[in-house]
């Protein structure tokens, strides 16, 4: 017989796979049903029992699935002994058991037969499972690995009825359900013959009987589930007027540092809270404590406010009734039996819960940063920071505990486990934290919360334990519900219109919109049945003491050498030691430093050692001298300098920085201020390989706990924010993006800040704000709910990262001090919780490693040099009158050099014709945002075209290097003290005023400044003109310590590129290797100043980018796609034997276990073999008759010969080792691969075209198409003056953020911050008389063309669209098509087709329609040089699209456009070689193309333009190929 059973349980089991002897894991059996069936489908017995339960509860959570809850189950059940032994009599008649996944109901049974100790036969019987038998017939989709899902019984029921069965979760009525189903699938053949254990005949027979669909089999189902679910009457609890809320107050909140959870800002809770007059204000995040310093910040900044109102008031005589905050800190922590484990399974997950702990005072605080450090340092798992209750146990001092919600240790207990385990739970709690811990009741309209409540009351009545009404929150207003739901969406990668649920098709999210901060009113409504649980908050708010997490910054010991330690530093912590040893190392540097220590340099040293001592950072220098000289020791290049620290003489002698400060005019005050002390801030450049061997030093000499990296927080915002709300809303991209255009192009720029400051923006951009003014204030704009949602995401934290370049290093293991994290990519990285902009006030010692590029790039170019030269180059060494350096500044040949390589940059270069270094100090500090605009009088002045006025002759000391232009905040500085007697720190005061706008210390300045100069006698009118042009132009003036520093390293790389251009240019592109774009410009650089760059050679090539003998750069074999630097290496070092002789030589030397036949493959089709061999690629790939390539040949030679050669070595034979011969392979001739498919197989491996570009073909009609033998571009030299305004981008990053001024998350712009006035985005113009583009320059021509302010005009009608498109201006681009797309239309017989043209820039993709198509379909083909032309139109939707009009050979460019060649002839160098040249060669070429000539005198710049009369040519290739040879004429051509 068949017997058909299912089981109802009290939960699921632990683990899938444990035994059934564990009698722990496996949940109990809460109700059984069986039906037998005969051979024909025929009911024989039918039974259902409920299980009276032995010792143990019925969870919630499975009363709520099946209906059965503990008392119905005691009054009704049966004895599990008794109903075991009958369905062991069923077993003893079964054939086959069935069920629906009933591989789980096998073990639920044959578990509770153990506890039984009853023998039985059920594991043996076969099994029919028809969730398995179902899954292909239901073919639902969404199973791993691509493969169906598993169907429910619903589902398969209603894919074979077409309705769902009543009762699910009844194990009778799901019986019922599978036998009716079972039966049906058989009788449909869906379940084949043999898993019914049937023959044809009985399968046939099957049939004849059931030729119907199967009908439900006709028994009584009690309806146990469909009473459970009947709505509960909720009794009326009266006027909610009676109930008092007391000391209430919000603590269960989560915020944006609850990562895509929350969105919650502490600015809105504090609010919230003062607005309801509540005593406190909580925060509570997820799993860390992130955002706990700036919390406690926030409430001390609202107190400070309170308290000064508060006395303002009292002065008044008026009321004051706010009373300051207590902020009340704590986490929601999640637990785990397992938090040390990192792996688990789908049978044994990592099960978790929560509970909400809160400090009481600051001791409790170190004890939640502990336990959210260890949940990150020991439990990180899938994203999630656990801790265990015994580390809760350890670190629970002046910790209270709070229940949590329906996820809560205890509530989880309660609902899954039984009342029975949530009280062994709750005892637990309870013991560890007896009147610290609290029951927390919440109410947010949840099944669940009704009951868990009630539980809840009666283990706090039974167990005396206080109870607090609380809602847990993740934002502040109702309305904000939305905008969190939106948020975890993008966390999920959701949409908002799927809904929520558990199961498939359904995602994660809160059931509504009440977790919110709700006003007293709602507080009485929604906890009206509650009322004494307010009763309790009195005494629990008297626990929190207030306290702050400020503190001065903790320095680690530095251990200095005996003879200097002072035993008075032992009794009263002082640092005489320490100064004493900082005197010492420094007057010791001094000596190497300068060749005499004049009375000057020890002044200088004198003052900065008095005030570093003052200050008491002496150990600061220290630390910072001693991981400095120690990378020096380790070959890591170190920085000289960088920011305001190089002003430090200190620094200088003791081997920080680089630049003698007093030479330079650089200042210690502009560092370290005598008059107010700060932490020094020393930022330290590394090479960038380099930077992680010094960090692991530090980590070992200071121990792994107390160094630490510090966290980021990435933000939602601006333009992110409008396409991730694009996205979960179900927006179209096209749309987002048009709305995400609405945010202006300024770096840093958002939502907030273009509304809130709409005076700081750019003309061109204010109509963009206020078209988001007018989106936002409109409801029934279709943008509004995506531009609101996002300005409302604003600031949200999306997920955290690792400071690019800061280290703490405490005296102490860190998690003591604050709360520390891992990193993602390596969790042996600690990383602190709190940002940088806290992490001095929260008391850590915050280092700077930079990796910078440049550094590496000159040592390893010294490298070079030494290889080839044997000159052993050193930095300190190179002289700054360098006259070919300075020719290479002149010239504007800065490619490659750090600081000064891009186009404007070159400009200025060559107009400026820098001659000493204080003008590349000054340009590195003038090309920036702002002080550009200052570069050509600067120019003038250095060039005398315009006149350099002092306004008062005291001035001329400090700017003079500066032509009387004021670059630099130094020379604010020292002209404020000697013009008006500012002590150093007062100018230094007054320079950060100035550069920050501070106004209200600026008019105290004022009236200083003036009375001091007038008692040195200058003139008053004067010095208020001063006064004025430094506050108009201080803003803009820069670190003259940075700027020297990064201006010598950019010189050092000058001076290397002048004088040794191969190496340096070698070692750049290695530095380079993975960008293929930069090693293209280089290697175009290289060429114009004479370096041959050669292909890859195994007989040359390294790794990295070498010099040959001849002075040539070898490329790189590591630029080579499919070779790593382990074959590279091999190849090198084997070529340490001896140069490869052929192709035979290199696999007879070199083993397939290094060099494989992908490496092989990438060194033939990079062109690496070509110089070793006659053999040309194609004859590599070439296949024999047995389908072997000679790639694979020469492979298996090479393995042969070696195997041979060892195994003759070892014989008895080896010394006629030498006379082994194995038959070399033949390559055969082939033909040769086309010059195309030659270029693409090296762009597939290389990433771009090397041997040649495909364009190279036709570059002088390519020249001609895009304006270059334009008269305009080769007589006006256009070409050398183009700057883009983009360049500056770059500049904004290597700026100097100020000492104490902190990054925070921002929305708004405050008073003091400047927006970048120069846009990042790419600028394009066309071109020539043919209105030409580069690809790469078509999408940001069309957005100058359309700006995002000129969307949404209303539609225009068609006629008119189409004159618009009629009268548009026609631009060009052209190329090579490298792909061509047909794909079929929306309409029957449509085409589309999708082209893709690539030229030196780049590529594009242009879509024509099936009409366009249809024109031109004979013009278009792959691998054709073409000249296209085309339109831009806007659509009424706001998109924009660019329209193919025509598409042309580019061969025929000089045949259809070119008129005349005109000769540009310098007079006085004509010569007779010249004049036989165009009588052989010009005239040679005749044809219908007029010729004229362009006499240029150079001497007074004047000319004569003639056009040859009698004489005509042939305008083509060939004739510019031998003009472009003889290399003396340029020509244009009209």
């Amino acid at each position: 017989m068949y017997l058909v059973f299912d089981t109802e349980t009290t939960g699921l089991p632990l683990n899938y796979n444990a035994p059934l002897s564990d009698s722990d894991n496996w949940p109990r059996m809460v109700q059984i049903a069986w039906q037998l069936h005969d051979e024909e489908g025929k009911l024989i017995e039918n039974q259902d029992y409920i299980i009276k339960p032995e010792g143990y509860d019925i969870p919630f959570n499975a009363t709520r699935i099946h209906g059965i809850s503990t008392k119905m189950a005691m009054e009704e059940g049966k004895d599990l002994a008794w109903v075991l032994e009958e369905f062991k009599k069923a077993l003893e008649k079964t054939k086959v058991g069935v069920g629906h996944n009933i591989d789980f109901d096998y073990k639920i049974v044959g578990a509770e037969f153990f506890r039984k100790n009853i023998e039985n036969n059920l594991q043996e019987i076969p099994k029919a499972d028809t969730m398995e038998l179902g899954t292909d017939f239901c073919a639902l989709p969404g199973g791993r690995g691509g493969r169906f899902k598993s169907p429910k019984l619903g589902e398969l029921f209603e894919k074979l009825y077409g309705y769902q069965f009543d009762e699910a979760h009844n194990a009778a009525a799901d019986v019922n359900a599978t036998a009716q189903i079972f039966f049906e699938m058989a009788r449909k053949n869906i379940i084949p013959a043999e898993k019914m254990l049937w023959n044809d005949e009985q399968f046939q027979h099957f049939q004849k009987i059931w030729s119907e669909p199967i009908k439900p089999f006709d028994i009584v189902i009690r309806r146990q589930v469909a009473d459970s679910k009947k709505k509960k009457s909720t009794a009326d609890f009266g006027d909610t007027d009676e109930v008092e809320i007391g000391d209430y107050f919000n603590f269960h909140n989560h915020t944006i540092y609850s990562t895509l959870s929350a969105t919650s800002h502490f600015n809105e809770l504090i609010k919230a809270a003062a607005e309801n007059d509540y005593k406190a204000v909580g925060m509570v995040d997820l799993g860390n404590l992130m955002g706990a310093f700036k919390f406690v910040s926030e409430v001390e900044k609202y107190n400070g406010d309170i308290k000064k109102k508060k006395a303002e008031a009292e002065e008044k005589g008026e009321e004051f009734t706010k009373t300051p905050l207590v902020p009340v800190l704590g986490c929601e922590f999640y637990i785990s039996e397992r938090p040390e484990q990192k792996q688990f399974t789908k049978d044994d997950p990592d099960r978790r819960t929560n509970m909400v702990l809160l400090a009481k005072n600051f001791k409790g605080y170190k004890n939640l940063a502990k336990l959210s450090s260890l949940g990150f340092t020991n439990g990180f798992y899938a994203g999630v920071p656990r801790i265990s209750k015994k580390q809760i146990a350890e670190f629970k001092e002046d910790l209270i505990a709070v229940t949590s919600g329906i996820y809560g240790d205890v509530p989880n207990a309660i609902l899954n486990f039984g009342e029975q385990r949530g009280e062994e739970v709750f005892l637990w709690w309870k013991e560890q934290f007896g009147d610290d811990f609290y029951v927390q009741i919440q109410n947010h309209d949840l099944p669940d919360e009704e009951h868990l409540n009630e539980v809840l009351l009666d283990l706090a009545d039974k167990h005396d334990v206080k109870i607090l009404a609380q809602n847990e929150t993740f934002y502040t207003k109702k309305e904000d519900s939305k905008i969190q739901d939106i948020i975890a969406c993008i966390k999920d990668g959701e949409r908002v219109s799927t809904p929520i649920g558990k199961g498939f098709g359904k995602r994660k999210g809160l059931a509504n919109d009440h977790y919110y901060v709700q006003n007293p009113e709602e507080l009485k409504q929604t906890f009206r049945q509650f009322p004494d649980a307010f009763e309790a908050y009195t005494e629990f708010l008297q626990k929190f003491e207030p306290y702050t997490l400020k503190r001065d910054v903790l320095l680690p010991k530095f251990d200095i050498p005996e003879e200097f330690q002072s035993e008075e530093d032992e009794k009263d912590g002082g640092k005489r030691g320490e100064n004493a040893y900082l005197r010492h190392l420094t007057y010791e540097g001094a000596k190497k430093k300068y060749e005499e220590i004049t009375d000057e340099i020890r002044e200088r040293l004198d003052f900065e050692l008095e005030v570093i001592a003052n200050t008491g950072y002496p150990g600061y220098f220290l630390i910072v001298q001693d991981f400095c000289n120690e990378a020096r020791k380790m070959g890591v290049s170190v920085g000289p300098g960088r920011g305001s620290a190089a002003g430090s003489a200190v620094a200088y002698c003791i081997g920080i920085t680089n630049v003698d400060p007093i030479k330079y005019d650089l200042l210690f005050e502009r560092f370290l201020n005598p008059e107010r002390v700060s932490m020094p801030d020393i930022d330290i450049d590394f090479d960038d390989e380099g930077r992680d061997a010094i960090i692991k030093w530090v980590i070992e000499k200071y121990g792994q706990m107390n160094v630490a990296q510090i966290i980021t927080y990435s933000v939602l915002g601006g333009k992110s924010a409008i396409k991730d709300a694009g996205r979960v809303l179900d927006v179209s991209i096209p749309d987002t993006n048009a709305i995400a255009k609405l945010i202006p192009e300024t770096p840093g720029m958002n939502i907030a800040k273009a509304l809130n400051k709409p005076e700081k923006l750019k003309p061109e951009d204010k109509p963009l704000a206020e078209e988001m003014k007018a989106i936002l204030a409109n409801p029934n704009d279709s943008r509004h709910q995506v531009l609101a949602s996002a300005q409302k995401m604003e600031g949200c934290i999306r997920n955290t990262g690792i400071h690019a370049c800061g280290v703490i290093i405490t005296p102490e293991d860190i998690s003591n001090l604050v709360p520390i994290s891992i990193a993602a990519k390596d969790a042996g990285i600690l990383v602190s919780q709190f940002d940088n902009s806290v992490a001095e006030s929260a008391g850590l010692l915050k280092m700077d490693f930079l990796g910078l590029r440049t550094l590496t790039i000159i040592k390893d170019a010294i490298k070079l040099i030494k290889q080839r030269h044997g000159i052993e180059i050193n930095t300190d060494e190179i002289p700054l009158d360098d006259k070919k350096t300075y020719e290479l500044f002149k010239e504007g040949r800065t490619i490659g050099i750090f600081q000064y390589e891009s186009a404007g940059m070159q400009k200025y270069m060559r107009e400026l014709k820098p001659t000493v270094f204080a003008d590349l100090i000054a340009m590195n500090a003038l090309y920036r945002p702002g002080p550009i605009k200052y570069i050509p009088n600067f120019i003038n002045r250095k060039h005398g075209l315009e006149e350099i006025v002092y306004d008062l002759p005291e001035t001329e000391e400090y700017l003079k290097e500066t032509y009387g232009i004021t670059v630099y905040q130094e020379q604010v500085m020292l002209l404020s003290q000697k013009l008006a007697n500012f002590t150093k720190g007062e100018a230094d005061t007054l320079r950060k005023a100035m550069g920050k706008k501070q106004k209200d210390v600026l008019d105290k300045m004022y009236p200083k400044f003036i009375e001091g100069g007038k008692k040195n006698n200058l003139n008053e009118e004067k010095l208020n003109k001063i006064w004025k042009d430094w506050e108009a132009f201080a803003e803009y003036a820069f670190n003259k310590s940075h700027s020297t520093c990064y201006a010598l390293i950019a010189y050092h790389t000058a001076y290397l590129k002048a004088n040794y251009p191969a190496e340096y240019m070698a070692s750049v592109m290695s530095n380079n290797i993975n960008n293929t774009k930069q090693i293209t410009l280089f290697m175009e650089d290289c060429r114009t100043i004479g370096v041959d760059v050669l292909g890859p050679d195994v007989n040359e090539s390294q790794f990295q980018f070498a010099v040959n003998e001849k002075g040539q750069i070898r490329f790189g074999l590591g630029a080579i796609k499919g070779m790593g630097e382990a074959p590279s290496e091999a190849i090198y070092l084997e070529r340490q034997n001896g140069r490869f002789k052929d192709i035979y030589d290199f696999f007879e030397r070199m083993p397939s276990s290094q060099v494989n036949k992908r490496v092989v493959e990438s060194l033939v089709i990079a062109g690496a073999f070509d110089e070793l061999d006659s053999y040309h690629r194609a004859q590599y790939f070439d296949v024999d008759n047995a389908g072997r390539t000679n790639i694979e040949k020469l492979l298996r030679y090479g393995q042969s010969f070696q195997d041979n050669k060892n195994s003759v070595e070892n014989s008895l034979f080896a010394d006629f080792a030498d006379e082994v011969q194995i038959e070399r392979p033949k390559l055969l001739p082939c033909a040769e691969w086309q010059n195309m498919h030659k270029l693409n197989r090296e762009k597939e491996i290389i990433g771009f075209y090397l041997s040649a570009h495909p364009l190279d073909e036709y570059k002088f009609q390519y020249k001609f198409i895009n304006g270059e033998f334009s008269k305009n571009f080769v007589l006006e030299d256009n070409k050398k003056d183009e700057i883009a305004p983009n360049d500056l981008s770059a500049k904004i990053l290597d700026e100097e953020t100020d000492d104490d001024e902190s990054i925070d998350i921002s929305l708004e712009v405050s008073e003091d911050e400047e927006l970048v006035e120069e846009s990042s985005a790419k600028k394009a113009e066309p071109k020539g008389n043919f209105n030409f583009l580069n690809l790469d320059e078509i999408d940001a021509f069309k957005e100058q063309l359309f700006p995002a302010g000129s969307l949404f005009e209303p539609a225009k009608d068609w006629k008119e669209r189409q004159k618009m498109f009629d009268n548009a201006r026609e631009y060009t681009v052209s190329g090579l098509i490298t792909e061509m797309v047909l794909r079929d239309g929306r309409n029957s017989g449509e085409k589309i087709c999708f082209l893709t043209l690539e030229d030196y820039t780049g590529s594009y993709s242009f879509r024509l329609g099936d009409r366009d198509y249809m024109k031109l379909r004979e013009k278009i083909a792959k691998d054709r040089f073409v000249i296209v032309k085309m339109k831009f139109t806007q659509g009424s939707e706001g998109r924009v699209f660019t329209n193919v009009t025509d598409i042309l050979d580019l061969k025929d460019a000089f045949e259809k456009y070119a008129k005349s060649l005109s000769l540009v002839i310098p007079i006085n160098e004509i010569n007779k070689t010249d004049l036989e040249f165009f009588k052989n060669q010009l005239l040679a070429e005749k044809g219908e193309h007029k010729l004229n000539v362009y006499l240029k005198n150079p001497l007074d710049n004047s000319f004569i333009e003639a056009r040859a009369m009698q004489q005509s040519i042939n305008i083509n290739y060939q004739l510019i190929e031998k003009i472009n040879e003889f290399g003396k004429f340029e020509i244009y051509l009209n």
